[in-house]
């Protein structure tokens, strides 16, 4: 979802105090100091690191081999940034669940380039925003997400823009440390804290405020997407599914079963991927579908067909042999049931001319992968984060378990030089 925006050359650095009154001046400044938020924004206190059980699951050994052991500890652990990510997309999902719940006309309207934006979507971004500022207040903070305020500022938004802040609010309050309460202003410039470009030097979040907006306002699946980047590389997720059932979704036509819906997947670098009830519980580490045989490898396709070329993935699964139905499902929350064996396989190609944007991947992708998946693209290479807010890749994206890669990867090859091969004779 796109619209024109003015962005600086380098991260927005936005720490709320003072700078919540100076991160965006009507020229987008960045300030460059580190002052405390706590004073002014005593929103919520970082999370417990989440309980490790025994399973019945493949699990992988924590204990690392003796002559790695002076590496793995002079590298970060990212725990404080993982339990703020998970705090931040948990606070995110109680507003998007609450606007879902009783979804109002006046709540969705249509963006620049015509695609629905609910105040959820700037609701949720301004929520984690705010909540990984107070919750890493000594760290520069940069942020690539998908919305803006300008529309937001436009006179005839006066009651939307009414809305977002009365939403944030009653989120944030619901945390038992949070007293203050915020401006139309200043939920406007936590939102503009989305304008960084990110790239290939330092540590910069990657938001999808709600990833499958369109599920979102049909009463289907969407989640909110976090992941940090430090150096170019995706070092941590967290995906909040509030729709997804903690058990299976295979054959289940996709919708929320009678069980507990509402889970969030998260994952560190080399530390697994696990999944835990949103509302709170124990999380149990998850793992990609051990399947060999692609007659039985069921594969996930959107709901909206512009996402991705139905003929092609078709024509992949055909030559796979696959047998299976599609499961169709909205959002990265492909990416979370795919991580824990719901099916075997996703694909996604666009039409020619789309750039993937960062942060419809970031997030599911470190999901996938630490889950011992694979995410490439249609050339079989990884994803590259580093580049900015676009990824420049071959064609589309592929992801499945490392045994059934180099068939599919054969097959996806097949089928796009067959594509060619009747494009080139019309």
């Amino acid at each position: 979802m796109s619209m024109t925006v003015m962005r600086p050359a380098q991260g927005c650095c936005c720490h709320f105090n003072n700078a919540i009154n100076n991160c965006f001046n009507l020229r987008y400044r960045r300030t460059l100091k580190t002052p405390s938020l706590a004073a002014e924004f005593p929103f919520v206190a970082v999370a417990s690191p989440p309980t490790r059980l025994s399973l019945s699951l493949r699990r992988r050994p924590l204990t690392v081999a003796s002559s790695s052991a002076a590496t793995m500890s002079s590298s970060p652990s990212y725990d404080k940034e993982l339990a703020a990510a998970k705090k931040a997309v948990s606070l995110a999902s109680r507003l998007c669940q609450k606007v879902q719940k009783a979804l109002l006309q006046s709540d969705v309207q249509s963006k620049s380039d015509k695609s629905p934006v609910t105040v959820a979507d700037y609701g949720s971004q301004a929520v984690v925003s705010l909540v990984l500022q107070r919750e890493l207040p000594a760290d520069p903070f940069s942020l690539v997400a998908e919305e803006d305020s300008g529309d937001l500022r436009d006179d005839s938004a006066q009651d939307i823009r009414a809305r977002i802040t009365e939403l944030v609010n009653d989120t944030l309050s619901t945390d038992e440390s949070s007293s203050s309460t915020l401006s139309v202003e200043q939920v406007l410039k936590a939102i503009d804290c989305g304008v960084s470009e990110g790239g290939a030097t330092g540590r910069h979040w990657v938001l999808d405020p709600i990833d499958g907006t369109k599920g979102f306002v049909r009463g289907d699946q969407y989640a909110i997407a976090l992941g940090l980047l430090d150096g170019g590389k995706v070092v941590l997720g967290a995906l909040a599914c509030p729709n997804l059932p903690l058990t299976s979704i295979a054959g289940a036509n996709q919708q929320p079963s009678s069980g507990e819906v509402g889970c969030i997947f998260f994952a560190k670098l080399g530390s697994g991927t696990y999944m835990q009830p949103l509302e709170g519980g124990p999380a149990v580490e998850v793992h990609v579908t051990a399947t060999e045989n692609p007659e039985e490898a069921s594969f996930f396709e959107s709901y909206e067909a512009a996402h991705s070329l139905r003929g092609l993935t078709g024509s992949i699964a055909e030559k796979l042999g696959v047998k299976a139905p599609p499961v169709r499902i909205d959002s990265q929350a492909k990416y979370g049931a795919l991580s824990r064996g719901d099916g075997a396989i996703y694909m996604r190609f666009p039409h020619k001319g789309y750039r993937e944007k960062i942060w419809d991947h970031a997030a599911g992708c470190i999901v996938v992968t630490e889950a011992g998946g694979l995410v490439t693209d249609a050339a079989g290479k990884d994803l590259d984060f580093s580049k900015g807010r676009f990824l420049d890749l071959d064609t589309g994206i592929i992801s499945t378990n490392a045994k059934l890669m180099p068939l599919l990867l054969k097959a996806v090859k097949e089928s796009l030089k067959e594509g060619e091969s009747c494009s080139s004779s019309m």
